[in-house]
């Protein structure tokens, strides 16, 4: 059984405690995440910031054993599908990509939509941790079929597929995502993150 202190990060510089311990595991338990749980990291995702607070996330959440959950864990490519279907839970991830309209302004297109589901995102996988649970984003699946399957209409756009739960033994993972499943996390330098024109950061490098 992985032990959760070896995905812990490292980091060159202090962070929340949540933000090291957060990782996106492949093997999952088998154990039901508790309603209150799966509500309350919906929660956090709902606290988000967000342009003009149009708060464009929505999240379509399937639980295993469900209709629903068949029908999202199909819409996944086939190297997500070898772990996917495993967790309790995979959420559709959705961006609203128009700005309602709001007093004297139209609606009209919202450029900062997948940007602040991100936001949302972000809350939502820090509060899962604080809970004990750990999730695992995927860009791997058919859009056009999820969207078809869930009758997304125009103006939303399918973006990502969140797979959570409790930990799982690593051992029943195939071979070749067991050694990543185990591995160090490890991140750019933030050398390469930085870029100079902005404050005097010794990491800052030029472009």
């Amino acid at each position: 059984m992985l032990t959760v202190d070896v995905k812990v990060a490292r980091p060159d510089h202090p962070i929340l405690d949540l933000i090291a311990q957060r990782f996106s595991p492949r093997a999952f338990a088998e154990r039901r995440v508790e309603q209150h749980k799966l509500l309350s990291v919906l929660e956090a995702a709902r606290w988000a910031p967000s342009s003009n607070n149009q708060q464009p996330w929505r999240f379509i959440v399937t639980e295993r054993g469900s209709a629903p959950f068949e029908t999202l864990a199909a819409c996944l490519r086939p190297g997500n599908l070898t772990w996917a279907p495993r967790a309790p839970v995979l959420i559709l991830m959705v961006a609203h990509t128009r700005f309602e309209a709001k007093g004297d302004k139209p609606a009209r297109e919202n450029l900062y939509a997948w940007h602040d589901l991100g936001l949302a995102t972000g809350n939502l996988l820090l509060q899962a941790t604080a809970l004990g649970l750990h999730a695992h984003l995927m860009a791997g699946f058919d859009r056009e079929q999820a969207r078809l399957a869930f009758a997304i209409p125009e103006g939303f756009e399918p973006v990502t597929v969140l797979a959570m739960g409790y930990l799982g033994d690593p051992e029943a993972l195939p071979d070749d995502l067991r050694s990543a499943e185990t591995a160090q996390r490890s991140r750019k330098p933030l050398s390469d993150l930085l870029l100079k024109g902005g404050s005097r950061l010794e990491a800052a490098r030029e472009v």
